[in-house]
């Protein structure tokens, strides 16, 4: 009767020492948030997915203003906002668009959609895009969105022999001299 009794109250121990837990977990949980953590750890899993393909498939690289020169260290909060510095060649001149204008304008399925006939002007490595899984297109899309809208729309690209008003790079392969 003892054991049964010492039984008992050891479940009851372990039944309050969980809910201490769990309640602790939630208190910790909201400070968490409360206090600037990085938008990445409130992210769901398919989002997650989305920011780590937008990394390794260099997006940021072209649609995030000065993501390459600061070494990918500018804050995720600025990323993919476009940039109106354009890349000049044959083909006329070529701006990085703003990314999360764009999926805040299209839905996850018309983003899939242009994804697959995607053909535009270089820089953009379109070809790369069309080689994504449906699955990891959806994860790009929902990440993007995610992040919200942000910055200006930029610049209208330009026919060849236009010269543009904004900085730009000259993207011509040169013979050696």
């Amino acid at each position: 009767m003892k054991s049964d009794r010492q039984l008992a109250g050891l479940l009851l121990l372990a039944a309050v020492t969980l809910a201490l837990l769990i309640l602790s977990g939630c208190a910790a949980e909201k400070q968490v948030a409360k206090a600037g953590v990085p938008e990445s750890s409130r992210m769901t899993t398919q989002e997650l997915r989305g920011r780590y393909l937008a990394i390794i498939t260099g997006c940021n690289d072209c649609h995030t203003r000065g993501f390459s020169q600061s070494e990918a260290t500018l804050p995720e909060s600025d990323w993919l906002t476009g940039d109106s510095v354009g890349w000049q060649g044959p083909w006329g001149t070529t701006y990085a668009i703003n990314l999360r204008l764009l999926m805040q304008g299209i839905s996850e399925e018309a983003w899939v959609k242009v994804s697959r006939v995607l053909r535009s002007r270089p820089p953009m490595p379109w070809w790369a895009l069309r080689e994504l899984t449906e699955l990891d297109l959806r994860a790009i899309y929902r990440f993007v969105r995610g992040l919200g809208p942000k910055g200006e729309a930029t610049p209208a690209a330009l026919p060849p022999n236009q010269i543009p008003k904004t900085p730009y790079i000259l993207f011509v392969p040169q013979l050696p001299k």
